[in-house]
Order: structure tokens, then sequence, then C-alpha cells
């Protein structure tokens, strides 16, 4: 599992619940990423060919795949700020 520059960036500042939350969802995650509970989905438009997961009820984690069995996390953020027209 990877992160980018820019996503690391971004959960750096984000509010200490947003980044407790986020590993906690990592953990979930990395045991079953289709689980209900992350309602992970396919992104279309400019996200096309990555995936989204609930963090929050507004903050969202978007990743792509790198590999059979890798990702990388590309974006965090509420969903006004990542699909803001």
């Amino acid at each position: 599992m990877n992160f980018s520059h820019s996503f690391l960036k971004k959960l750096d500042k984000s509010p200490e619940k947003i980044r407790e939350r986020f590993e906690e969802r990592l953990g979930i995650f990395v045991e079953n990423p289709f689980t209900s509970e992350l309602s992970n989905h396919a992104l279309q438009g400019n996200f096309a060919g990555r995936r989204s997961i609930n963090i929050t009820g507004d903050w969202r984690a978007i990743y792509k795949k790198v590999g059979e069995d890798d990702v990388c996390f590309v974006a965090i953020g509420t969903h006004s700020q990542l699909y803001k027209k």
C-alpha cells in the first residue's frame, strides 16, 4: 500500500479526528476493501479509474490500483473539496 505525497500532505493538514478515523478505516480496508461499511465505489469523470472509500459521512479517500495486489491513496478530503465542479 502506497500514499502519494499530496495525499500525505493533505492528511497531515486534516483535523486530528479525521486522521484517527482514516487509520481506523484503513485497518478495515486492509481486512476487506469491499465491506459495505466503506462504501467502496468506482469513480467517473476526473477520477475515472480510481475508487473512493468513506472516512466519515462527508470525508472520502480516493485510491487507484497500482499492481495486482497494491493500491496507492491519491486524495483525501470532503465530498465538496474532492468533487467540486
